[in-house]
């Protein structure tokens, strides 16, 4: 496949699109909405060959320890079109190790994407394209059945069903449980009959069922463009969007939403700009679980293939 045909997969479905281990202690979280708003990204770095191929790599979701990076990839080795690969790391500051592919029953030989798990890493939310759902690509989840050194196994995917999938494609997932909220969140985009694709979020319960059907988020999504995927922070504050809306500085750009709690709508979008969203694709936002550190995905100069995953960092205003 030559790199054009391979940017077209993820401006066509891939750009539909956008770990695993549960937290060894608690993380003191603290975030208050005003936390980061006089702080600056820095220049992003590139995740290095290790993570990055010469292939796609792309569309990433943290573990809340921030020690295992999952991620999609068109590399060798996969089961198809596009599988879900982990990394893990044994500190902060420690190098991400080799990936290895999540393999059956997560990948298939269609497209799987959009790795998010739970605060517990025990429920992995993702978006497949196999055989079996309601439309052209649903959104799936898979208990964790063991961990060990060998890494996390994985139960058959389970369709989260008629509240949340349709004959459209469900894609660009992002789990999040907030503040003052009885369940769990999952958040991902749909077409729409006006021809936008808009973001939409379903509650989930602990063990991953749908409780009622998912509703639009007008705030979050514009009527007339390709609203794509978004990271919540922990305290539910700060929402990151991948959107190809006006004001942008190219394709796809990262634009940020902020409220004072989590039961206040969002605020209206700034876009990130630079030196984060460039004239290329800059998309498929994390963010770490102190909001310190953001993981994205973009076609800048600088990568080893089609498409990278790239890493910037901040510091709370006053160095809080």
């Amino acid at each position: 496949m030559t790199n054009a045909s391979r940017l077209n997969l993820v401006l066509a479905p891939l750009a539909l699109l956008v770990g695993c281990r549960p937290e060894s202690e608690p993380m003191a979280l603290g975030l208050h909405a005003d936390r980061f708003a006089s702080s600056e990204w820095s220049e992003p770095v590139n995740l290095g060959a290790v993570i990055n191929s010469s292939a796609l790599d792309a569309n990433a979701g943290l573990s809340s320890d921030a020690h295992t990076l999952l991620f999609v990839s068109t590399r060798t080795g996969g089961l198809g079109n596009l599988d879900i690969w982990m990394s893990h790391r044994r500190c902060l500051a420690c190098d991400w190790e080799a990936p290895v592919n999540l393999g059956v029953p997560i990948n298939s030989d269609a497209i799987d994407a959009a790795p998010t798990v739970s605060e517990d890493g025990r429920l992995l939310f993702f978006y497949s394209a196999r055989p079996g759902g309601a439309g052209l690509g649903d959104v799936y989840v898979s208990h964790r059945v063991s961990t060990g050194a060998d890494g996390d196994v994985w139960g058959s995917p389970v369709n989260l069903g008629p509240d949340v999938n349709t004959a459209a494609n469900e894609q660009g997932t992002f789990y999040v449980r907030e503040p003052g909220e009885p369940n769990a969140f999952v958040y991902f985009n749909r077409p729409t009959a006006g021809g936008s694709i808009d973001i939409y979020r379903v509650a989930v319960s602990n063990h991953g069922e749908a409780l009622g059907a998912a509703v639009l988020i007008p705030e979050l999504s514009d009527p007339t463009v390709f609203d794509q995927k978004v990271a919540v922070s922990t305290d539910g504050h700060e929402l990151l969007l991948s959107s190809m809306r006006a004001g942008g500085s190219g394709n796809f750009d990262i634009w940020r939403f902020t409220r004072q709690s989590a039961q206040d709508p969002w605020s209206n979008p700034t876009n990130l700009g630079a030196p984060i969203n460039t004239p290329d694709v800059d998309s498929q936002p994390v963010l770490s679980r102190d909001g310190s550190t953001l993981i994205f995905t973009s076609i800048r100069p600088g990568g080893f293939g089609v498409q990278d995953l790239w890493m910037t960092t901040r510091s709370p205003a006053g160095g809080q």
